[in-house]
C-alpha cells in the first residue's frame, strides 16, 4: 500500500518493456548502486545464503545498510507479505509473480498481460550463403514451386560469394547478387509439368536461420535420404518424457542461449516447429523442454572524441581518474564483452597466467549463469589459489607423494562432505555453477585445516570439480591411484542419514543487527526456537527488559526479534 518514488536514470533501456521498470535494490547491483547515491531506501525481501555473508564478511543480518552489494540469486523471500498477501518462506519466482498477479486483480490494481517480443523476421537475402528458394520464375514472371524429386535445390560453384555493390563513380553500375552474376544457374531450363521451358531461379536466398530452425532433428537422422528424420527415432529423442512428468512438451531437453537470441530466432524455430507438429511430422509439441538465457559477460569499453572505440587494453588510468587512449582521452561505458567495442579479454592469456582450468571456474563462479556480470581480470587470481590448495591437500609439494590419509574422515568431516556431494548435485542439475563452487571451496577450506585429508573425502572433492575443472581433476585422480579416466566416473551419490542434523545453529537478529547465537535440537519447534533466543545473554542484555514487539523465526535459517 505504500507510494512508489519515480526516478529517472540513464541505465534502463527504452527497449525493455515500456521503458519503466520498478527497482528492487536489494536484488539488482545497478539499482542498489542507484539507491545509495540518492539514499533511497534498500528493503531486504530475500535472505541471502550464509556462505554469502561469510563470503563478504559481514554477520547475517536483513539490514542492508550493511551490505557491501546486491545479493543476486535465489533465496526465500522475507518482508514479502501485507494483510492479504504473503510470499515469505517461498523461493519460487514464477509462483511469487503469479500469485502477486492474482492479487493485483483481485484489489483493481491492474490486469496481467503477457507481452510478446516478436518482431519481423527479413527472410531473404542478397547472399550466397543460405538456402536457395525451391522457386522459379517463367517469362511472365509468374513463380512456380519446384517438384519435390528436383530438390534440394543446391548452391552453384563460384570463385567469387561477394556481391557487388553500386559504383558511386558509374551512374549505371547497379548491386547484384552473387547467385545474380551467375546465369547459367539463374537461367535454367526445367519441366516442371508443362513441358520443357525455359525459367529464372530466384537469386535471392534464406537466411542460414531457415536450416537451424529445425537442425536438432536432422542431426537426429543426419544420412537418411527418404525423410528429414525417421518417425522412430525422432520419437524416441524427442517426443515426450512422461516418465519425468504428464504434461512434459518433449523436444530438447536443454538450449542453452543468449536472451537475443530467444527474442528473435528460437521464436521462429518455434513456429517451424509447430508446423511440423501440426501436419504430423513430429511427435513433440514444443522443440525445447528447457530453454536457459545466459547472461553476458561485461567489460569497459571506451570511446574516443570522434565516439570510435579503441582498444581497451591500450587505455590508461589517469591519477584523476580519468583515461586517455595514446595520450588523447577517452570515454569509459560499460557493457557487452565484444569484438565490436574491442573491449575483449583474450582467453589465451587467461591460459598462459593460469590455466584453462583457472579461467573455467572464474567464468561458472562470477554470479548467477542467467545474469550479466563484469569481468575482472584480478578475481581470477581466487580460482587460481583454490586449485593450489586443493592440489596440496592431495600431493605434497616438497615430496611429490600424496599427503592424504587411508583414515576415515571424523563425523563432522563426513558430515560436511555429504552435504557438499547433496548440494553441489542439485546446484549444477540447476545450472547454478557458481554456488556449487562455493560450496565446493567450503569444503576444501574445512578439509585444510585437517592433519591429513582422508581419501575418501578427497575422491568425491574430484570427482565433483572434474565437470568444471577437468584437467586437474584428471591429474589429482590419476596421482590418487586411477587408472580409468574421471571423466567416465559417476557423480558421488550422499548418504541421506549424513544430511541431517543433530542441532542447528541459529543467529538472533535485534532490530535486523545479529546480537547471539543459539543451539537447538534440529527438531525444536518455534516455541522452544524463540524461548532460546529470547533467552540469550547479549540479546537479553539488548533488550533491556522491554518486550519485544514482534519475533519471527524462520526454521532452520535465523530469529529476527523486533525490539
Amino acid at each position: 500500500g505504500e507510494q512508489v518514488p519515480i526516478w529517472i536514470a540513464d541505465y534502463v533501456l527504452m527497449g525493455y518493456g515500456t521503458g519503466a521498470i520498478m527497482a528492487v535494490p536489494c536484488g539488482d547491483q545497478r539499482d542498489f548502486e542507484f539507491a545509495r547515491k540518492f539514499g533511497l531506501p534498500i528493503p531486504a525481501i530475500q535472505q541471502p545464503s550464509a556462505s554469502w555473508f561469510e563470503e563478504h564478511g559481514i554477520d547475517e543480518s536483513l539490514d542492508t545498510s550493511t551490505w557491501p552489494v546486491a545479493y543476486v540469486g535465489d533465496a526465500q523471500y522475507v518482508q514479502s507479505s501485507n494483510d492479504s498477501l504473503d510470499l515469505n518462506g517461498t523461493t519460487d519466482v514464477a509462483s511469487g509473480v503469479a500469485q502477486t498477479n492474482v492479487w493485483l486483480e483481485a484489489n483493481d490494481h491492474g490486469e496481467a498481460t503477457i507481452n510478446y517480443k516478436l518482431r519481423d523476421w527479413l527472410f531473404s537475402r542478397q547472399r550466397y550463403w543460405g538456402e536457395p528458394f525451391p522457386v522459379v520464375y517463367d517469362v511472365d514472371g509468374n513463380p512456380h514451386t519446384i517438384p519435390d524429386d528436383m530438390l534440394p535445390v543446391l548452391l552453384p560453384e563460384t570463385e567469387s560469394f561477394a556481391p557487388r555493390t553500386f559504383d558511386p563513380d558509374d551512374a549505371n553500375s547497379d548491386p547484384e547478387s552473387p547467385l545474380g552474376r551467375l546465369t547459367d544457374w539463374v537461367n535454367v531450363e526445367l519441366d516442371i509439368g508443362d513441358g520443357p521451358q525455359m525459367y529464372t531461379r530466384d537469386t535471392n536466398v534464406m537466411p542460414q536461420w531457415a536450416g537451424s530452425c529445425w537442425y536438432e532433428m536432422r542431426y537426429l537422422d543426419p544420412t537418411n535420404t527418404e525423410r528429414f528424420v525417421d518417425r522412430d527415432v525422432e520419437e524416441y529423442w524427442m517426443g515426450p518424457q512422461t516418465d519425468q512428468r504428464p504434461d512434459h512438451p518433449g523436444g530438447v531437453d536443454l538450449y542453452v542461449g543468449g536472451v537475443e537470441h530467444a527474442v528473435l530466432h528460437l521464436l521462429y524455430a518455434r513456429f517451424w516447429h509447430k508446423v511440423l507438429f501440426d501436419l504430423g511430422h513430429v511427435s513433440s509439441k514444443e522443440p525445447y523442454a528447457r530453454l536457459f538465457n545466459q547472461g553476458y559477460i561485461l567489460a569497459d569499453a571506451y570511446k574516443d572524441e570522434r565516439e570510435i572505440y579503441v582498444d581497451a587494453l591500450a587505455v590508461e588510468k589517469q591519477d584523476d581518474g580519468t583515461f586517455t587512449f595514446e595520450g588523447e582521452p577517452v570515454s569509459v561505458e560499460t557493457g557487452k564483452m565484444g569484438k565490436s567495442k574491442k573491449n575483449s579479454v583474450s582467453p589465451d592469456e587467461m591460459y598462459d597466467n593460469y590455466g584453462a582450468d583457472t579461467l573455467r571456474l572464474y567464468e561458472m563462479a562470477m554470479g548467477p549463469l542467467d545474469q550479466s556480470r563484469p569481468w575482472e581480470t584480478r578475481d581470477v587470481v581466487g580460482m587460481y589459489r583454490f586449485l593450489q590448495r586443493l592440489w596440496r591437500n592431495v600431493v605434497d609439494e616438497d615430496t611429490g607423494e600424496l599427503a592424504i590419509t587411508e583414515a576415515a574422515g571424523d563425523e563432522t568431516t563426513m558430515r560436511s562432505l555429504h552435504k557438499t556431494i547433496d548440494a553441489v548435485g542439485t546446484e549444477m542439475s540447476n545450472l547454478r555453477f557458481n554456488t556449487a563452487i562455493a560450496k565446493l571451496v567450503e569444503l576444501n577450506n574445512e578439509v585444510t585445516k585437517l592433519d591429513a585429508a582422508p581419501r575418501e573425502v578427497m575422491e568425491a572433492m574430484v570427482l565433483m570439480l572434474a565437470p568444471l575443472a577437468p584437467h586437474i581433476s584428471e591429474e589429482m585422480w590419476q596421482r590418487l591411484g586411477h587408472t580409468d579416466t574421471v571423466t567416465y566416473m559417476p557423480f558421488p551419490t550422499a548418504d541421506p542419514a549424513m544430511l541431517i542434523d543433530d542441532q542447528v545453529e541459529y543467529p538472533v537478529q535485534v532490530n535486523g543487527k545479529v546480537r547471539g547465537r543459539v543451539t537447538v535440537a534440529a527438531d525444536a519447534d518455534n516455541d522452544t526456537i524463540e524461548a532460546a533466543a529470547l533467552a540469550e545473554e547479549n540479546v537479553v542484555r539488548t533488550l533491556d527488559g522491554n518486550a519485544p514487539k514482534k519475533v519471527i523465526v524462520i526454521p532452520g535459517r535465523m530469529v529476527n526479534i523486533v525490539a
